[in-house]
């Protein structure tokens, strides 16, 4: 195994940047933001110990300390905490900010996509830095947390959340956090979060729009209780319907705010919101759905018939909205530099270590180390599989 170091330089920087790949196979890309001076780092890259004096500790959380609700306790049990939030895009990026600022001691932030300048205005922990030199969010993320708290760990997992790899993801979590922007990834960790008894939060946003849910498998309805099917006609999304970053905000703060709680146990978890609680921030309108108990007959929680999980129906290519398709290909490693001299000459082609990206007018692909790729400029399937047939493989 090869370790590549990517931000050392600054002397006085608690934390750096460590990228692990395999020599034998290609493996999705894992960054690991952890503490300097805690130890070697064991082979699966994580810190021995992370060693914060009492006194640092204590003061750089006293304010929330001090609230009555954490308290010194509380905060030791945040930063024992260890949360896997699925998706960095505008959610998912609020809520890292908030949990990695709030002290809790593992995050593992997991994303399939890269930063574009349109995210920029309601993502809130990238920069026009990340957008130009097309960062994986991932991998963006963990480089803002580690210059506000260097002091926790943080994960980024550049990859698809799949019935394949969901098991290796998720494994060790003690609650997972919803920031996709798609109800086939949800239905998947509804899945695995019912199958495997662990709490998660279903969240969204949309216009001005803001809707989240905590599921606490065995206690109260999962999502497939109150969604039985995924949503059917005309479904709003940022592309059709564009989307307010305070509705994003809102809902990211009520979302860390459960967590937060199920993180403390106890008499916090007593204030658990069991509802299906929505609100429009632009027409002040509210609404509660009770979600205290599962629904009888349910295919996920009552039934235990994980369909999702075990992939049934899973395309192969699934859509990305904006324009594109993105195709899963597996066990297929791209050499960037090889496959940039090969593309040279169909297209303008650039890469870092993260991605590689081909322009061949109308389209744009972009492509990851382990074979997937997002293919922009077109919404037919059989268009992007062709592109991708005859500049990368069949």
């Amino acid at each position: 195994m090869s370790l590549g170091l990517l931000s050392t330089s600054d002397e006085s920087r608690k934390a750096c940047v460590v990228c692990l790949r395999t020599a034998k196979a290609v493996q999705p890309l894992i960054i690991k933001v952890l503490p300097v001076g805690t130890g070697d780092l064991l082979e699966a890259g994580v810190a021995k110990g992370q060693g914060v004096e009492k006194q640092e500790f204590e003061e750089r959380y006293s304010r929330q300390i001090l609230f009555r609700g954490i308290g010194t306790e509380g905060q030791q049990r945040l930063a024992a905490g260890r949360i896997a939030i699925v998706g960095c895009g505008a959610t998912g990026s609020a809520l890292a900010s908030l949990l990695g600022r709030a002290g809790v001691g593992t995050l593992r932030i997991i994303d399939r996509d890269y930063v574009e300048a349109s995210n920029l205005q309601r993502q809130s922990l990238f920069e026009e830095k990340d957008a130009a030199e097309s960062l994986p969010k991932a991998v963006a993320a963990a480089r803002k947390i580690a210059a506000f708290n260097s002091e926790i760990a943080v994960e980024a997992r550049v990859e698809d959340v799949v019935p394949r790899n969901i098991n290796a993801l998720l494994e060790a979590m003690n609650v997972i956090l919803d920031g996709t922007d798609n109800f086939e990834t949800r239905y998947l960790l509804n899945d695995y979060a019912v199958k495997n008894s662990v709490p998660w939060i279903y969240a969204a946003a949309v216009g001005s729009y803001g809707v989240t849910l905590n599921i606490l498998p065995g206690k109260t309805a999962c999502l497939a209780c109150i969604f039985p099917d995924t949503p059917q006609g005309m479904v709003e999304t940022c592309e059709t319907s564009g989307i307010l970053n305070t509705a994003v905000n809102l809902v990211a703060s009520i979302a860390a705010t459960e967590a937060v709680k199920l993180l403390l146990g106890g008499a916090a978890a007593e204030h658990l919101r069991k509802t299906l609680w929505s609100c429009d921030v632009w027409t002040n309108e509210q609404a509660e759905i009770t979600a205290a108990n599962p629904r009888p007959g349910c295919r996920a929680c009552g039934e235990r018939d994980f369909v999702h999980l075990a992939g049934e129906g899973r395309p192969h290519i699934t859509m990305c909205g904006r324009n594109s398709v993105q195709i899963h290909e597996r066990a297929r490693p791209i050499d960037f530099l090889q496959m940039q001299q090969r593309l040279e000459a169909h297209g303008r082609v650039r890469h870092n270590e993260f991605v590689l990206k081909f322009w061949r007018e109308p389209y744009e692909m972009t492509l990851f180390p382990d074979g997937r790729a997002i293919i922009k400029g077109t919404t037919d399937a059989g268009i992007a599989r062709s592109l991708y047939a005859r500049f990368v493989g069949s």
